[in-house]
């Protein structure tokens, strides 16, 4: 009867310590050894620390005396090297039990010290409790080393999607070698744009993933610039639609359907190496998502600027105008492609660098331009620049072989160009639409200041902004996120204004 008793009470002690180990980790608090401690040393009526595998006291009760352990220093060493699994001893007028835990070497050792030996209900209860502590342990080993994984596959999906922007499939594959995603063996993919609450990320990149670490014939990437967006490839399949590529794209659409606070862009489909164009279309789909009852958008096609511009003279205008930058060190024009484009802060994120530091290399380029790359028309004209003389300034002199120049004005003063810009207003034509016309115009004059631009109006900065999400709508492009669809504004105000309206005739008087 009376084992019996000792086992009951036992069972209930076991009881009693999974409940405080379930307790501490249901308030997410993790793994932590001091609570099984304390409440172990309450138990036995004895002070207790865990030594971990240097030597050193990871966690004790509070009045564990540590002055004993220099002397205990050989049998720790001992049973941390696994050449014993316990022992017994004493240290003045404290009875000490040692016992390692775990079976990798070297071992942590769970040290008890108090005034008499331990009951054997009290050595039972100390095995089962520094089993728990290795179990813990061994749990947060677990959980940091799928942390790391889940880390790294998310660095490499970056990494992956990254080359693919630059168009380089080859380093693609490379750097995955041996386990090569899926997705870089299809022909053709569309970027779905998803924005999300930024804590949801990580869950949706883990709950779609597979073995790999990727996402079947997919990709999901976490955005480093802009925190709520996560980025999604998805493969084409040939002769079907966004949602039926596969079932991610189905899958997303459902995501939105669900989520009130999420929204979706969705590219037109793209081989493989034009995967940056894919980006730039989910970008502004996603611009115009956000302003419908759905949240989902795909990109509308409109015939870009570029094509339509006479190419010996985009040629000659951009190649004159990046000239000076000849020198310029191939990181600076990197650095400058995006900071036209996305925000400094966004840039330093995107390429884990300070905001100083992208400030310095465009300080640099504006030095050799003669230009201030703080007014929105200077970055629209670069990034026209860019992107006609395909990112590469040609230097030395004498490139054209005396050919001259033409400016800006004349370049785009086409009447291709002109077709183009209104087209590109045409959907602020009517009663709201020439209210938000005036609008766009007074916040490019006031370089994208939405508060200069109220004033100026006479309107509340908040009805400004308004009228901007009412364009991004109707235009399909983003104005206020990445700011990526800032500079086809600016080339379509530009152009119409060099092209003034015929006013109406005037009915001859009776």
């Amino acid at each position: 009867m009376e084992a019996q008793a000792r086992t009951r009470r036992l069972d209930e002690l076991l009881d009693e310590l999974l409940h405080e180990v379930r307790r501490q980790m249901s308030r997410g608090a993790g793994a932590d050894p001091r609570t099984v401690l304390d409440w172990l040393g309450r138990r036995i009526g004895a002070d207790v620390a865990l030594v971990g595998s240097a030597g050193a006291v990871e966690a004790s009760t509070a009045r564990f005396p540590r002055e004993i352990l220099p002397a205990l220093e050989p049998t720790l060493t001992r049973l941390a090297r696994g050449q014993m699994a316990a022992a017994a001893t004493e240290s003045g007028a404290l009875q000490v039990r040692l016992e390692a835990l775990g079976p990798r070497t070297p071992r942590p050792v769970l040290v008890v010290a108090g005034a008499s030996a331990p009951t054997r209900e009290a050595a039972s209860l100390v095995s089962h409790a520094g089993s728990v502590i290795a179990l813990l342990d061994r749990a947060q080993d677990a959980d940091t080393t799928f942390r790391g994984y889940q880390y790294k596959a998310r660095q490499l999906r970056f990494a992956v999607f990254s080359a693919l922007l630059a168009g380089d499939l080859t380093l693609a594959r490379r750097m995955t070698t041996g386990a090569v995603p899926a997705l870089l063996d299809v022909e053709r993919l569309r970027v779905y744009l998803l924005h999300c609450p930024t804590e949801d990320r990580d869950w949706l990149a883990q709950t779609y993933q597979d073995r790999s670490g990727y996402h079947g014939t997919g990709l999901m990437v976490h955005c480093p610039a802009f925190e709520e967006h996560l980025i999604c490839l998805v493969a084409e399949e040939p002769d079907t639609g966004p949602e039926a590529a596969h079932g991610q794209g189905a899958v997303l659409r459902r995501l939105v359907r669900e989520n009130p606070h999420y929204a979706l862009g969705i590219s037109s489909p793209y081989p493989l190496g034009a995967t940056a164009e894919a980006y730039g279309q989910a970008v502004h789909a996603l611009a115009a998502a956000r302003h419908t009852p759905e949240r989902v958008a795909a990109y509308l096609g409109r015939t870009p600027l570029m094509p339509l511009l006479s190419p010996s003279d985009a040629g000659t205008w951009a190649r004159a105008l990046l000239r000076p930058l000849g020198s310029t060190p191939r990181v600076t024009l990197d650095i400058t492609r995006l900071a036209v484009t996305f925000p400094r802060s966004a840039v330093a994120r995107l390429l884990d660098i300070s905001r100083n530091t992208v400030s310095h290399h465009l300080r640099r380029v504006e030095t050799a331009l003669g230009l201030d790359l703080g007014d929105v028309r200077t970055r629209a004209a670069l990034d026209l620049a860019f992107c006609l003389a395909s990112g590469q300034p040609e230097g030395g002199p004498g490139a054209e072989h005396g050919r001259a120049v033409p400016t800006l004005d004349e370049l785009l003063g086409t009447e291709p160009a002109h077709a183009w810009a209104r087209e590109f207003l045409r959907p602020l034509r009517d009663t709201r639409g020439r209210d938000l016309h005036t609008t766009l115009r007074a916040w490019i004059d006031a370089n994208t200041d939405a508060q200069r631009t109220a004033r100026h109006l006479g309107l509340s900065r908040n009805t400004v902004r308004a009228h901007l999400r009412a364009a991004e709508h109707l235009l399909g492009r983003d104005l206020l996120t990445t700011g990526s669809g800032i500079h086809d504004l600016v080339h379509a105000l530009h152009i119409i204004g060099l092209h003034p309206a015929v006013p109406p005739a005037v009915p001859p008087a009776n």
